[in-house]
């Protein structure tokens, strides 16, 4: 099974930004050709597609998050990457990288008023 680890959560006032990263571990060329996605499931409500990109580069957002959150991917380094500007007390959710059928362990976005 493919182990993903999050770093970057963390807490920051409206406004601010934050970057995301997920590493995978897999090898350079399995990485390369699948693609990646962040999801986000905030407090008593259901998990929810942020950004998604695929093997070729292309990406896809949620239209709550579109040009203010930026996905991006690293395949020499086999993580993928979510840069969070302009950040909202409504982005406030733990967020959760997915690859190949697995989840990463979440990490906590908190942004304050």
């Amino acid at each position: 099974q493919v182990q993903l680890v999050e770093s970057g959560g963390g807490l920051v006032q409206a406004g601010g930004s934050l970057r995301l990263s997920c590493a995978a571990s897999v090898s350079r060329s399995f990485f390369s050709i699948n693609g990646m996605a962040w999801y986000r499931q905030a407090l008593g409500k259901q998990r929810e597609l942020v950004a998604r990109t695929n093997s070729g580069g292309s990406t896809n957002y949620a239209d709550s998050v579109k040009g203010r959150f930026t996905i991006s991917r690293d395949n020499d380094k086999t993580t993928v990457y979510l840069q969070m500007n302009n950040l909202t007390p409504e982005d406030t959710a733990v967020y959760y990288c997915y690859f190949f059928g697995s989840w990463g362990q979440g990490t906590q976005v908190t942004v304050s008023s």
